[in-house]
């Protein structure tokens, strides 16, 4: 059975920082881009960042870029997300995901989810 497992979530200040991970089981995700999504309440789940199997290629939406760091650590199946200089703005579950697609950014592009992990950020 495959499985995603987010850890990592909590309640932090603005200005602070958390880092998300992500264990993969079940199966291997060679060939595989890991994305990270959001979703906060009463809003679309929605893309965050993305990081390829091959070459450590990463793409970030506008709204966390040069704040949030994706990376992924192919022998042990895991990916990961530093949040730094959070923002009550960054507030919502958030779900790992796997794709067979480079550098997916799509939502329906992904294969696997995870049952995602609560992020809250107090103003």
């Amino acid at each position: 059975q495959v499985q995603l497992v987010e850890s990592g979530g909590g309640l932090v200040q603005a200005g602070g920082s958390l880092r998300l991970s992500c264990a993969a089981s079940g199966r291997t995700f060679r060939g595989y881009s890991m994305g990270w999504f959001r979703q906060a309440p009463g809003k679309e789940r929605e893309f965050v960042a993305t990081i390829s199997w091959s070459d450590g290629s990463t793409y970030y939406a506008d709204s966390v870029k040069g704040r949030f760091t994706i990376s992924r650590d192919n022998a042990k199946n895991t990916v990961s997300l530093q949040m730094n200089s959070l923002k009550p703005e960054d507030t919502a579950v958030y779900y790992c995901a796997a794709a067979k697609t480079w550098l997916a950014t799509g939502l329906y592009e992904y294969d696997y989810w995870g049952q995602g992990t609560q992020v809250t950020v107090s103003s």
